[in-house]
């Protein structure tokens, strides 16, 4: 990549969840380093430096007294040498902001980020003789700006209550890219009784690794993620080989490929257990400052996605209910409808049927015992009147079984009234 002028980096305000926000994001941005170095001749012979610019170079190959195309051979590609040349050439000096640059080759290799300024050297004459290199590296403090940019979408996913898998594995992956080391973010969910860890996300873990531990236990040495969440603190193995939390595990961390873990239990406002955020590496590793102000950082973030998940399936939840209870309410307005309108049917067959005797037994007096059913209404029934029945109010009638029947069930003072029949009883137990 060919250096060019940038912009200078601004200060990250994402906002940050939890206690100590501001030593977190000081030990995120850590400091920039100073470079220095004189430059000779038209090659660029390192005159001297200080260690700064020195262990940019890398240990393996830092010194003085060489062209710097040759302890930095990798320059040349990226346009930094051809700076070198024009400043030498015009006498113009050049300043870079927040330039790319990949130092070192192979395994060595690593990202940085420098504002520097080429100045040129001259004798008394006015001749330009070398070129002063001057520099700030701000690495650290690049990758801690694009993690907190991160951290600022992830916050406003949370807002706009994104799913919360796509939230986590998001975060995971955004921390696993920007690191400036490889690591392996992985989050557990607490089951609500706090005492097993359920998978969350953990998109570069083998799916082995994390079907085998779905579903964990949290107590006292069970890896550093059952752990942390059974102390309610941080918890770092800087070797899982020789740890004994990871006794139970180690074969699997083996199979993985896994060197160290520190795991930090996420907790609720009220102090429950949440789950747990992890990261991995490796190879054996004693985390730094950065490392761990890293950790409670999106520890925080995750919380707080954690937190608005449980609140909408709180939400989901209630919802559920109300439209159950107004669904029953619904059925219990119905089925009373049904009755009223069903009582007020009976009432009215009640009424018509008390009309019915009083009017047959107006006739009585002439013929005592007709032939036809009188309870048939005004169509009639052709059927034979074997039943006599009377009220409460002494009048009587004869009717067929039919409606004898239906008018014992609908008028309440009603009752068998034939002797030779054995009265009502006889016509129940018939």
């Amino acid at each position: 990549m060919t250096a060019v002028e940038g912009q200078q980096p601004g200060a990250a305000d994402a906002a940050v969840v939890g206690p100590g926000a501001e030593e977190d994001v000081r030990s995120l941005f850590g400091q920039s380093t100073a470079v220095f170095a004189s430059l000779a001749g038209p090659t660029h012979v390192v005159q001297s430096a200080n260690e700064a610019f020195l262990a940019a170079l890398g240990e393996h190959r830092a010194g003085t007294g060489m062209p710097l195309a040759e302890l930095m051979p990798e320059l040349a590609g990226q346009g930094f040498i051809t700076l070198l040349d024009q400043v030498y050439r015009t006498g113009e000096p050049y300043t870079g902001r927040d330039v790319r640059v990949v130092l070192g080759t192979g395994a060595h290799a690593r990202e940085a980020f420098f504002d520097f300024t080429y100045e040129p050297r001259r004798d008394a004459s006015g001749a330009v003789v070398g070129i002063r290199v001057i520099g700030l590296e701000t690495t650290q403090v690049k990758h801690a700006q694009r993690l907190m940019a991160e951290h600022r979408a992830l916050v406003e996913q949370i807002a706009r209550q994104a799913p919360l898998a796509e939230v986590l594995d998001g975060m995971a992956r955004c921390i696993e890219q920007l690191a400036p080391e490889e690591l392996l973010v992985s989050v557990l969910l607490a089951d609500p009784d706090g005492r097993h860890l359920r998978h969350g996300a953990a998109p570069s873990l083998p799916d082995f690794y994390n079907q085998a531990i779905d579903g964990i236990a949290t107590g006292e040495g069970v890896g550093s993620c059952g752990t942390a969440a059974h102390r309610r603190e941080p918890v770092v193995v800087t070797d899982i080989a020789t740890d004994p939390f990871w006794t139970d595990f180690r074969p699997l961390a083996e199979r993985a490929g896994l060197g160290a873990c520190w795991s930090t239990p996420i907790l609720g406002r009220d102090g429950s257990l949440l789950g747990t955020f992890a990261v991995y590496h490796r190879t054996p590793r004693v985390p730094q400052d950065a490392d761990l102000a890293l950790a409670r950082v999106f520890t925080g973030t995750a919380a707080l996605a954690i937190e608005r998940h449980h609140i909408e399936q709180a939400e989901a939840a209630a919802d559920a209910r109300a439209r159950a209870a107004h669904d029953e309410l619904a059925r219990v307005v119905r089925a009373e409808r049904e009755l009223r309108a069903e009582a007020e049917q009976r009432a009215a067959a009640a009424a018509e049927l008390t009309a019915r005797v009083r009017a047959a037994a107006a006739t009585l007096a002439a013929t005592p015992h007709p032939e036809q059913c009188q309870l048939g209404g005004t169509g009639g029934c052709p059927a034979a009147a074997e039943i006599k029945i009377a009220d409460s109010w002494g009048d009587s009638a004869w009717g067929c079984p039919i409606h004898v029947e239906e008018a014992i069930l609908n008028v309440r003072s009603v009752f068998i009234a034939s002797e030779e029949l054995g009265g009502l009883a006889a016509y129940l137990n018939r």
